[in-house]
This record gives structure tokens, C-alpha cells and sequence, in this order.
């Protein structure tokens, strides 16, 4: 995104146009800055070439991961419906890793009959059942075995996944006894110790000391793992003050690691690949003027952007039409939704704004649309993709006939 005579454009066009031709709130999406991004990604890691699978629960439109696939990505899911979409989209089963504590027996059925690379378990229990149904269906079924290596991500508690109070994963102890339980099964493989610390980090230290476990464990199993699964929740700069994942200081560590370990290595990242890329442009319907600040209420709510009122995130906010005229009242950005939690940001020295002007939240395109509901029965807003001077609609606007 850039200002182009004082109009925010991305790519080559402007917000304005696209709020024109499309109406607001619309979630809009950069093919440039999708392409950078997975280039980055390969390019950082190329002297191993791990297998990269999209976390789709960071978006979950079938066109955009469409795109992601003829970049030659796999995919990883957390859900059967996931799954459906992921094979929808033409991603090679075998690049396919399905993780998630809570695999019920059908969703394990539908992976098991859709002969996906891995099924990463996390408890003796979700193994028996992989076990059991394998033997139904007189298969061997490749699974992986998730570690808890006990490693503060240094990440919001929110979506810290990879200390010993998570829900996540196995304990070490645990874990031995399960490579052992393994490798008398008939009916399983275990193929893959899987590990994932959380989401949102942004220095590779963590990533570093969760390397060290992973290689004492692996030695400690005695066990020859084809993969090694290290997750993803490489993080993004939301804001100035974040300091942007040292990719080269954490390949340097897998580069240690694998000298001593005979495996491939897969990525799951998400937010990486498609944090950056999605713009949500809004109207202002209304200003409600206060003694200390002004509420600029707009049509895009907590249902169309749920990051602000789960977590506490923070979005950085732009006008669509550049004035210079600084308002002297702090502006607290909110939707009309019946919650006090429907909250976007409070600022101080933004631009002058009246009713009807179009601002745009960035670095929306992960976890912006996936985590989207109906909540006070709001339709989901339309998605485009933009590349060039092109759009695309890549899904439309719901309507409320639909919807009732």
C-alpha cells in the first residue's frame, strides 16, 4: 500500500474506487505482496528446502489459497472442514499435515481415507483411535507425535501453544512412552515428532532454545523421525515498535540441528505469508463528539475484525484520502455492534475526519476473514484480490436473505 496524490492505492488502485465499486467493509487483498512474502519465506530456508503447509486457519478462502498452492505449498489443518477446503483448493495430499488436539473419529476416518501425509497426534488416547480405526480399514496410517517443549514463545498468552500449562502437545515422558507404544503397532507409522510454540514471535531465540529440546528428546528416543514438524508462528510488524523474525539467525539454528539429525524439515507459517497482504477498508457512518475524545463509528465491526476485542490487537489505521488536517480530539475507532468490546484503536493526532470519509485497517489478511462470524446478524463482508490495476472478487458480499 501507498499514497499515490494523497489517495491510498493498493497495488494500483485506489481504496476509494474499490469502496466505490464494491461498497464497505471489503477485506482486499495484495497478489504482489503474497508472492514476495512465500518468496521470502523459500529464500530464507532454501539450503534444506523444508516442506512449507499453509496454516489455513489464518485464511480460509478457497481462491487465495488456490494462489498459495501453485507457489507449491502444502497445507496444515486443524478441522476436517479445513481439510475439505485444502484438497478443494488442489493441494497435494501428501503435502497435507492435519494437527489439533481434539480430532474427533470422523474427521481421523476422512484424513486416513484421504491418505494425507501426516496425522499429528497429541495424547496416547488420539493415538489408540488412529490405531483402532487404522485396523478397520487394515491400513498403516503415518502419524507424527506432538512434543510440549515447555518454551515461553514470548508471545501473547492468548496464543501460546508451547509451555507445559498449554493444552497442546505431550510432556517428554510422555512422549518416550509413546515412541515406544509406536513402534509395536501394526497399524501405525510414526513418521514425524511435531512441535509448535505459539504465534506471533518475533525473536527467534525461543525458536533456538525449542531446537535444543527437540534434538536432547530425538536422541533420547533412539528413534529415526523422517520429519521433523517445527510449526510456524513466525510473526509480523503490526506496528513501528515491532522488531521484525530473524529468518537468518533461525535458519543458522535449524542448520545446527539438522547436522546432527537426518530429517526433513516442515514449516506450518500462516500470519507470514498472509498477515501483510489484507487491507479492511470502512466508512465512517457516524462521529459522537465527547469532552475528552471523538467515537469514530464505522460500519466494519468486531465481527469483521475480531483480532482488537480477542487479543488486544492493535491495527495500524489510515485515511483513504490524505488532507493534512490534525485533529485536535483523540479518535476512538469503534463498531456498531452492541459490545464495549467492539473496539478497533484510540489515537492521538490523526488526520481530521467527517462522516462518510473511507479510512483502511492494515495487516488484516490473517485471522481477519477466518475468525469473521454473524454476530448481531452481520453479513461477511465482500474479499478481492487486487493484482496490477486488476481485481478480482474473490467472495462476495453475504446477504441477509442468506442469512435468515
Amino acid at each position: 500500500m501507498k499514497y499515490i496524490n494523497k489517495n491510498l492505492s493498493i497495488e494500483k488502485v485506489k481504496f476509494s474506487n474499490i469502496a466505490k465499486k464494491f461498497g464497505t467493509p471489503t477485506y482486499c487483498y495484495s497478489y504482489g505482496q503474497l508472492k514476495e512474502n512465500i518468496n521470502t519465506f523459500k529464500k530464507s530456508f532454501n539450503s534444506f528446502s523444508p516442506l512449507i503447509c499453509f496454516a489455513i486457519k489464518s485464511n480460509t478462502n478457497v481462491n487465495l489459497i488456490r494462489e498459495i498452492k501453485k507457489f507449491g505449498l502444502g497445507a496444515d489443518v486443524v478441522s476436517m472442514g479445513e481439510l475439505m477446503l485444502a484438497l478443494k483448493a488442489g493441494i497435494d495430499p501428501k503435502k497435507i499435515v492435519f494437527s489439533g488436539v481434539g480430532k474427533t473419529s470422523n474427521e481421523i476416518r476422512y484424513a486416513i481415507d484421504k491418505k494425507i501425509l501426516l496425522i499429528n497426534a497429541e495424547s496416547k488416547s488420539e493415538i489408540r483411535e488412529i490405531e483402532k480405526i487404522s485396523k478397520s480399514k487394515k491400513k498403516i496410517v503415518n502419524i507424527g507425535i506432538r512434543l510440549n517443549p515447555n518454551t515461553d514463545a514470548k508471545t501473547l498468552k492468548q496464543i501460546s501453544t508451547g509451555k507445559k500449562e498449554n493444552k497442546f502437545g505431550v510432556s517428554e515422558k510422555t512422549f518416550i512412552e509413546l515412541v515406544n507404544y509406536s513402534k509395536l503397532s501394526k497399524n501405525i507409522n510414526l513418521k514425524c515428532l511435531s512441535v509448535h510454540i505459539g504465534s506471533q514471535i518475533l525473536d527467534y531465540k525461543p525458536y533456538e532454545k525449542m531446537l535444543k529440546v527437540v534434538d536432547r528428546i530425538v536422541k533420547k528416543s533412539n528413534y529415526k523421525f523422517d520429519f521433523i514438524d517445527l510449526g510456524g508462528g513466525m510473526g509480523i510488524s503490526y506496528e513501528k515498535s515491532n522488531k521484525k523474525l530473524n529468518y537468518q539467525k533461525y535458519n543458522i539454528a535449524i542448520k545446527k540441528f539438522l547436522k546432527s539429525n537426518d530429517c526433513k524439515i516442515i514449516f506450518e507459517p500462516g500470519r507470514s505469508i498472509v498477515g501483510n497482504i489484507g487491507s479492511l477498508i470502512s466508512k465512517v457512518i457516524y462521529i459522537k463528539e465527547s469532552n475528552k475524545k471523538n467515537f469514530i463509528i464505522l460500519d466494519a465491526a468486531m465481527n469483521d475484525l475480531m483480532r482488537p476485542a480477542l487479543y488486544g490487537a492493535n491495527h495500524k489505521t489510515l485515511p483513504v484520502v490524505k488532507t493534512n488536517q490534525i485533529s485536535k480530539k483523540v479518535y476512538e475507532f469503534v463498531g456498531p455492534i452492541c459490545e464495549s468490546t467492539d473496539k478497533f484503536t484510540t489515537l492521538k493526532h490523526f488526520q481530521k475526519l467527517k462522516e462518510k470519509d473511507l479510512v483502511v485497517m492494515c495487516d488484516v489478511g490473517a485471522y481477519g476473514m477466518s475468525l469473521s462470524s454473524n454476530y448481531n446478524l452481520r453479513p461477511k463482508p465482500t474479499e478481492i484480490s487486487v493484482k496490477g490495476s486488476k481485481i478480482n472478487v474473490i467472495k462476495k458480499r453475504q446477504k441477509l436473505e442468506e442469512l435468515i
